[in-house]
């Protein structure tokens, strides 16, 4: 499916969330994302806004800043990110446990 192709990508994941709680400018985001190279989130962030999810604005300077926001498809994700949020509380674990105490197996990352 097209929509885990693109969400399901390493990284994809956390821009969109992190744009759901403001637009930001390009270096606020990869500060808030530990380990991405400027050249992958600038990768993603190309590839999120051709598939019309979100949109690249460029702040009148000097300086000259850009800024992303989410466009109203981007947006439209909201509930079904939050449905998964949810879903991984109460099934993912970050301990490494290797079962819940129901006795079924934890699922990874």
């Amino acid at each position: 499916m097209r929509s885990f192709e693109l969400l399901g990508k390493r990284w994809n994941g956390l821009i969109m969330a992190a744009l759901m709680q403001h637009p930001a400018h390009f270096a606020a985001l990869r500060r808030s994302i530990p380990g991405i190279s400027e050249r992958m989130l600038s990768d993603r962030l190309a590839e999120l806004g051709k598939a019309g999810l979100l949109v690249r604005e460029v702040d009148p300077g000097p300086p000259l800043r850009v800024s992303y926001r989410l466009t109203q498809a981007g947006e439209a994700l909201r509930p079904a990110l939050g449905e998964l949020r949810s879903w991984a509380k109460k099934y993912l674990f970050d301990d490494g446990d290797a079962a819940r105490a129901d006795g079924e197996p934890a699922l990874c990352r």
